[in-house]
């Protein structure tokens, strides 16, 4: 009856522990991220009565007698496979669809949980709330641009850092230049971006409009004209329509009773072959005496007494030539001011070659150089139609002098694809398509948005429209997770036989893809848990009924002394 007694007891024990594991499943089915864990129940030493005999020649061998001494728990194991991921709307949710662990850190130690239930606390750490636990990172993302700080793993999320405004350095060019198109001739014009107004009666230049012409030192003559003595002189430079250097007639002489007119006739007599120079509405315009592609352009410079206001440059306002396809981008200076270059890609009289020339600029331009506004030769295959690149020692750029910043001009690189492929520029029968696609230049901005990557990256989205990398979320994995010890909260800590934790990012090595916005649930299934708590019942209660059968006969038993 011992026997009985103590495996019946066993019995109770183990199932009670069954019982309390179903129910903790149970407790848990809503629980982020839980994983269930099942029970393994396996019999105690049996005592052995008899031991096994070998055969003889006379009989045969006997089995062992032994008797069983009840059941005991050898495992509570959890499930470690994947829970649904159910999306939240809170970009700050994060799940792992795969292998690994979140990395948080409470001051002393790492821990690791598959609950991203995260959050943002006071000082712009990325925190389980829960908590307080700081999320871990991994990598240098976000160091360089001032996001996170060097040799702290903790993650900021930087609401509070302004991301500086960063000067263009690169516009990139695509789509396609026809190689038959043929439009109508058109002759080369060009227009000062400054506004002149001249004295009435003396048709000499007006000193006294300040956003025209800055006031000379001194002077007597009538309209702040320079007076007796009073000289200056405008320097010319840039190219004839064929595009060979202006040679004759490049400086100018300016008196108190230099006129307009004057100007326009040196320019015309002296200075100009294959173009004309006229005034209309206050500004100086060339134009080309023949249609067709054109390389005309001017410059105009100032020095002597005081300061008399020259163009920054001259805006084509008709490029020259039979095809051109005309584009425009939004650029940036270094202060983030915003600028429309507007551009024009032009077939030259060259087979398969174009140009690209900048046609206008708007904003505070102080100067552009014509032999910095335009890159020649832009050849294409003849068969293929690929780009080919540009001739040796043709510079691909454009260079701008801004007011606010005269001593550092900004260079403006042109990426057309790269030669013999399609990336980029091409030329094919059919229309003109080609646009200035992208450029990386943006204005100051400060973070309104986050979101992860499927990689694990924080991508902030900033009020100037740029996207940039926060930081990469830690991704803990062990070579035996149903090792690792739970602490509570959601958290688990290495054990012995779980191993260490091999640090790495989401998608590599292993680890499992990320999903933002979104969060695991608790892989228990209440049916399967129900069937568990049925099953712990029928357990108990069988073992209960030995306990109460082997009582029953042995009260049987001390009956038989009366």
């Amino acid at each position: 009856m011992s026997y009985a007694l103590s495996s019946g007891v066993t019995g109770l024990q183990a199932h009670q522990k069954m019982l309390d594991v179903a129910g903790n499943n149970l407790a848990n089915v809503n629980t982020t991220s839980f994983k269930a864990s099942r029970i393994g129940f396996a019999e105690l030493l049996s005592q052995t009565l008899s031991q096994a005999s070998q055969p003889t020649d006379q009989v045969g061998g006997t089995n062992p007698q032994q008797m069983g001494s009840g059941v005991g728990v050898v495992s509570i194991t959890p499930n470690m496979t994947q829970g649904s991921i159910v999306n939240t709307g809170n970009p700050l949710d994060v799940a792992i669809e795969g292998e690994g662990y979140f990395v948080v850190n409470n001051g002393e130690q790492q821990l690791y949980t598959r609950a991203g239930a995260f959050g943002v606390d006071e000082s712009g750490s990325l925190v389980d709330p829960a908590t307080g636990y700081r999320v871990q990172r991994i990598g240098l993302t976000g160091e360089a641009d001032g996001f996170q700080i060097p040799g702290d793993s903790s993650i900021r999320i930087p609401y509070d850092v302004a991301l500086p405004a960063t000067a263009t350095s690169e516009v990139k060019f695509t789509g396609n230049l026809s190689s038959d198109a043929v439009g109508s001739a058109r002759a080369q014009s060009l227009v000062s971006t400054v506004v002149y107004t001249v004295n009435e009666g003396t048709d000499a230049l007006d000193t006294t409009q300040l956003d025209q012409l800055d006031q000379f030192s001194g002077g007597s003559g009538t309209g702040g004209q320079l007076g007796a003595g009073q000289t200056g002189t405008i320097t010319f430079s840039g190219y004839n329509k064929d595009g060979s250097d202006l040679s004759s007639g490049l400086t100018f002489t300016v008196t108190g009773t230099t006129t307009i007119a004057d100007l326009i006739d040196h320019l015309n007599n002296n200075v100009l072959t294959d173009s004309t120079a006229s005034f209309v509405n206050g500004r100086i315009q060339i134009t080309d005496n023949e249609t067709g592609y054109s390389r005309t352009d001017l410059s105009m410079s100032y020095s002597g007494s005081g300061s008399l206001e020259m163009p920054a440059y001259f805006e084509m306002t008709s490029v020259g030539g039979n095809e051109s396809k005309a584009t425009n981008i939004a650029v940036y200076d270094t202060q983030g001011g915003k600028h429309v270059l507007s551009a024009a890609l032009v077939r030259t009289d060259e087979i398969n070659t174009w140009d690209i020339v900048l046609t206008s600029m708007s904003g505070n331009v102080l100067r552009l150089s014509p032999e910095n506004r335009r890159v020649n030769g832009l050849q294409f295959d003849p068969q293929s139609g690929a780009f080919m690149g540009v001739p040796q020692g043709e510079a691909t750029e454009f260079v701008v002098s801004f007011t606010h910043d005269v001593a550092h001009p900004q260079t403006i690189s042109l990426d057309f694809g790269t030669a013999g492929s399609f990336d980029g520029l091409t030329q094919f029968a059919g229309n003109s398509t080609a646009v200035a696609r992208e450029q990386d230049g943006y204005e100051a901005g400060n973070l309104s948005a986050v979101s992860v990557s499927s990689e694990g990256v924080l991508i902030g989205a900033f009020t100037n429209g740029v996207k940039k990398d926060l930081a990469t979320l830690a991704v803990g994995l062990f070579r035996n997770a149903a090792g690792l010890e739970r602490v509570g909260n959601g958290y688990f800590a290495p054990s012995a036989n779980s191993g260490g934790a091999v640090i790495t990012q989401a998608g590599s090595t292993g680890a499992g893809a990320i999903h933002g916005s979104a969060l695991e649930k608790s892989n228990a299934d209440v049916a399967t848990e129900f069937v568990s708590l049925i099953e712990a019942q029928n357990g108990f209660q069988a073992n209960a009924r030995t306990i109460t059968v082997a009582n029953d006969i042995l009260r049987e038993l001390t009956s038989l002394i009366r």
